[in-house]
């Protein structure tokens, strides 16, 4: 799993997609691969290797087109080559899809679709979506109705993207875990992984919540749920510049985040601190306020480096607010069985938003009954909408692997 990018307008697709692509290196890969609809037929093009190579790879092999995704693999299921890179195919080829996520009864579906006579090339989980899509098209449903279905069969989690010579005017897209987004433009949509892919063409984006489905065209969108229950989308205006994601002159994001730490601190904390009176005001924890006075116990959830500046946060919540705190590891915390309710303050730290653990830890919490809080760096990320309330750290995009003005800014807030 790793980065997800589909066009469809009246352009060129193959280098919205490649440079939305490159945009999303920075999260590691092994593979990468492009599939489009050419004069009613499935094209597709993959390597083992970087986007250079598969840009090069496209320019040998002339592939274009007005609709296509694409697709960076970072290996889950099956070595890194360029047969279990994405897309996958159906049986016939009239079908390709791109995949983030596990599909946890990936071996359950395998072994009934090969009783029906599908045969696999891959390792993957992904491509027993592709045949399982292939089943319920065979049986006349629409592409949007055969990945919904399909997916009631699904156990695990996933981001999607699906096209279709059957239905070549369409892109159709998928969420349970793994983050997705629609781009809302004029005459042209797009689908991604993350802001960052397609930045450059809009700053309108949809995103999707689990259990969502869209049908994406040319000129609109439809959004259900995939019980089939109609669901009316909110498009938020993205305030990120594409000097932020930008090195900037800096030869690394590294170095450039390193450097930005001063200006990120200061954001972090615009606004929040009232000089007059010698208060703090995080106005992201208004509404939780009143429950917050009367917590009895804090937890304190992350993975990776946010789970160290959570360490940190212990040792603050507790020697000014006199309040016992617990440092947990978010992919730890909801397979013990936690003691945790009403009455309890569950923050949850991310940088991205999305980090699946935290995230999954997150909604066990709220299953019992605590109050749960997000601190996030990315606006409107998982984390973010799912938090009863929270305070974003405002500390600019972080590209760069090893976290830098993100683990300062959490510090700071």
């Amino acid at each position: 799993m790793c980065g997800i990018v589909g066009y469809i307008g009246n352009k060129s697709c193959v280098p919205v997609v490649v440079e939305g692509l490159k945009r999303l290196e920075y999260r590691g890969y092994d593979s990468a691969g492009i599939g489009v609809i050419r004069n009613g037929k499935i094209e597709v093009t993959k390597i083992k290797g970087k986007v250079a190579q598969l840009q090069e790879a496209i320019e040998n092999s002339g592939i274009d087109s007005t609709i296509g995704i694409g697709h960076t693999r970072w290996a889950t299921h099956g070595e890194p080559n360029e047969l279990n890179a994405h897309p996958h195919s159906n049986g016939d080829g009239t079908l390709i899809l791109i995949h983030n996520g596990i599909i946890e009864n990936y071996s359950t579906l395998k072994t009934g679709l090969k009783k029906h006579g599908y045969d696999f090339k891959s390792a993957t989980d992904t491509e027993v979506l592709a045949h399982l899509f292939d089943t319920y098209l065979k049986e006349g449903y629409t592409l949007f109705e055969a990945v919904r279905r399909g997916l009631n069969e699904v156990e695990g989690t996933y981001g999607i993207a699906v096209i279709s010579t059957l239905e070549p005017d369409r892109i159709v897209a998928a969420k349970k875990g793994s983050p997705l987004l629609l781009g809302v433009g004029e005459g042209e949509n797009f689908v991604a992984s993350d802001v960052s892919a397609i930045l450059q063409h809009t700053k309108q984006v949809v995103y999707l919540e689990d259990g969502e489905i869209a049908e994406v065209f040319r000129d609109h969108y439809l959004t259900k749920t995939i019980e089939d229950e109609e669901v009316n989308k909110v498009v938020h205006q993205i305030e990120m510049t594409l000097d932020e994601i930008d090195k900037g002159g800096y030869p690394t994001f590294m170095l450039k985040e390193i450097m930005e730490q001063p200006e990120s601190l200061k954001n972090s904390i615009r606004g929040r601190l009232l000089s007059e009176t010698g208060d703090v005001k995080l106005g992201g924890l208004e509404s939780s306020l009143d429950h917050l006075l009367y917590v009895k116990r804090i937890i304190i959830t992350a993975c990776g480096t946010s789970w160290h500046s959570a360490l940190v946060g212990k040792y603050m919540f507790e020697t000014f607010l006199r309040i016992p705190t617990e440092v947990e590891y978010a992919s730890e915390f909801r397979y013990r069985n936690p003691i945790v309710g009403p009455g309890d303050a569950v923050f949850f730290i991310s940088q991205s938003g999305e980090t699946a653990d935290t995230l999954a830890a997150l909604k066990e919490a709220k299953r019992r009954g605590a109050l749960c809080l997000g601190i996030c760096n990315v606006v409107g990320s998982s984390i973010a909408r799912e938090s009863h309330s929270g305070v974003y750290i405002h500390a600019g995009p972080e590209i760069g692997v090893a976290s830098t003005k993100a683990f300062t800014s959490q510090l700071t807030v």
